[in-house]
């Protein structure tokens, strides 16, 4: 353990998180420099870094600068922004399966985002706007059906999936109420990719990040304090309902704002922050961990997205479904045991 002080600020840091964190940091970046050489057209590493550096040439440069760093970048602040919103939601439900993705948030967003996509029209930013209005709005209907002498974690969970089970009835009716060409590209859309993806794509994800992290900086105390039971976190002078009600809005934002960039994109938020939990054998789930294993995940999966069935290329969501599927039935399975 680590523990930094200076004047009245005091912090401890576990070695074995800091050792973690670093790892997949490396691993993120090694996979960061195969994900720039891969691709219908490789590229050398030397020559990445020509372009990089503003020697390479003009075709190497817009391939790398326009069309590969773009989506590596999305990837990873979009791995680590839904890594984050998981860490929240199973940090206020204390139950693994508390996720944006369980709860029924990321299918209020893609609602959201697909009224106006279909039913209104409007630019990126309208649908930036519509799939966090659809998100806050399925996280207020969760949140006060489930209400009742405070928000139990549990009936947080059942409640948000009857909502989801709603949000994916009333998406599928939106799809076939359309036109054909505006439903097959908004279901593509909706399997979640990083394809075409721009510079454009990654600023509002990683504004959202910059923005959001102070205020996860200044609540984390509270955060891991709720975990302890509403009683325990009062005793401890938190107010429980503000708190819970700003780390919700929090959360949420950080889905949106993904699912706006490259659509719903499942299983990240409810895995990542559970396996990155037992790399660090942490007592509660840590943000940080957490963000670092949503990036590497993220980014491993586009990566075999690109390449498995090559020139192809599938949607990272079918990725991330596979994998978050194998992670959902051991995780049930381990529970079970325990039970």
């Amino acid at each position: 353990m680590l523990r930094l002080a200076g004047g009245r600020v005091s912090i401890r840091i576990r070695t074995r998180t800091v050792w973690v964190v670093s790892a997949l940091a490396v691993f993120t970046v090694a996979l960061a420099v195969l994900a720039v050489t891969l691709g219908e057209y490789p590229i050398a590493p030397k020559d990445v870094f020509a372009a990089f550096t503003g020697q390479g040439s003009t075709s190497i440069q817009r391939i790398v600068l326009e069309w590969r760093a773009p989506r590596i970048v999305l990837a990873v602040v979009a791995g680590a922004a839904l890594a984050l919103s998981g860490a929240i939601f199973q940090s206020l439900t204390r139950n693994p399966l508390g996720s944006p993705d369980i709860l029924g948030f990321s299918h209020g967003a893609y609602t959201g985002a697909l009224v106006v996509m279909l039913l209104i029209g409007g630019n990126y930013v309208a649908t930036s706007i519509g799939a966090f209005v659809g998100g806050v709005a399925t996280a207020a209907v969760v949140y006060f059906l489930s209400f009742r002498n405070g928000v139990q974690g549990f009936r947080l969970i059942v409640i948000g999936i009857a909502v989801s089970a709603f949000l994916v009835a009333f998406n599928g009716w939106l799809l076939i109420s359309v036109d054909v060409n505006s439903a097959l590209s908004a279901a593509t859309w909706g399997t979640g990719s990083f394809d075409l993806s721009t510079w454009g794509d990654v600023v509002p994800v990683l504004g959202t990040i910059v923005v959001l992290l102070p205020v996860l900086a200044l609540t984390g105390s509270r955060l891991r304090a709720l975990e302890l039971g509403d009683d325990a976190a009062i005793g401890l002078g938190v107010r429980a309902e503000p708190t819970r009600l700003l780390l919700l809005v929090v959360g949420v934002a950080l889905v949106a704002v993904v699912t706006a960039a490259a659509g719903p994109i499942g299983f990240v938020a409810l895995a990542a922050p559970q396996i990155a939990r037992r790399l660090t054998r942490s007592p509660g789930v840590a943000l940080v961990p957490a963000a670092a294993l949503g990036a590497a995940l993220m980014l491993g999966s586009d990566v075999i997205a690109q390449r498995l069935i090559a020139p192809t290329q599938l949607p990272v969501g079918i990725v991330t479904v596979v994998i978050g599927g194998i992670y959902l039935v051991a995780l049930l399975a381990t529970q079970s045991r325990k039970a």
